[in-house]
């Protein structure tokens, strides 16, 4: 679930081995950094933790960092975010179309795919995915970053997943689309919420 001031709340759902982090969590990772007493592990947290506000200035409302147990070792891991901003183009057919345009435009892409998908609520939804070269980061990154909007036709919702293991494109693909099936505007589970489980990164599309 998402919630601003001034924006429409967003209830969606996320696939095992996600956890949800926002800046309101920084003073309890400060207190899990401190008793590490690993001055590096304070300064990466703190870093990660300046980096997740200035995202909320850039109208992401909702983080979450994806952990998938690979074999014989090692994690895949994964960031995903949700945007919603106020759009005032009355045909949301054409405001997703035209975001959809800019995103596959981004000369960021090294290889991407774009194409519509058909969500349950019918909503209009385009999709683009890929390999991204970022400026200064010897690393191709993967990305998929998917547009629809909200039934007002007044927010645009982006949702993006990015993760380093490049390796992983097409199941990462399927799960932010997974995760877009999953988009509702009402609450759907009023009940609390359980502790989120693990999963190696091809158990969640099961």
């Amino acid at each position: 679930m998402t919630q601003q001031n001034a924006l429409p709340t967003v209830w969606f759902r996320l696939p095992p081995g996600f956890h949800k982090i926002s800046p309101d969590d920084r003073a309890s990772l400060d207190m899990f950094a401190d008793a590490l007493g690993s001055p590096p592990a304070q300064q990466e947290l703190a870093q990660l933790m300046d980096q997740l506000e200035q995202l909320s200035g850039h109208e992401v409302v909702a983080t979450a960092f994806g952990f998938h147990p690979e074999e014989p070792v090692g994690v895949a891991t994964s960031l995903f975010s949700l945007t919603i901003r106020r759009v005032e183009q009355p045909n949301p057919r054409l405001t997703v179309a035209r975001t959809a345009l800019a995103l596959a435009r981004s000369p960021l892409w090294s290889s991407s795919i774009r194409r519509f998908v058909d969500l349950p609520s019918a909503l209009p939804c385009c999709l683009v995915s890929g390999i991204i070269s970022v400026p200064d980061v010897e690393q191709e990154l993967f990305q998929a970053r998917l547009a629809t909007v909200h039934p007002d036709g007044l927010h645009l919702l982006v949702l993006d997943l990015t993760s380093a293991s490049t390796q992983h494109a097409e199941a990462y693909t399927d799960i932010l689309e997974a995760i877009a099936h999953t988009t509702c505007f009402s609450d759907p589970d009023p009940t609390p919420p359980t502790t989120a489980e693990t999963s190696r990164i091809l158990e969640v599309l099961l």
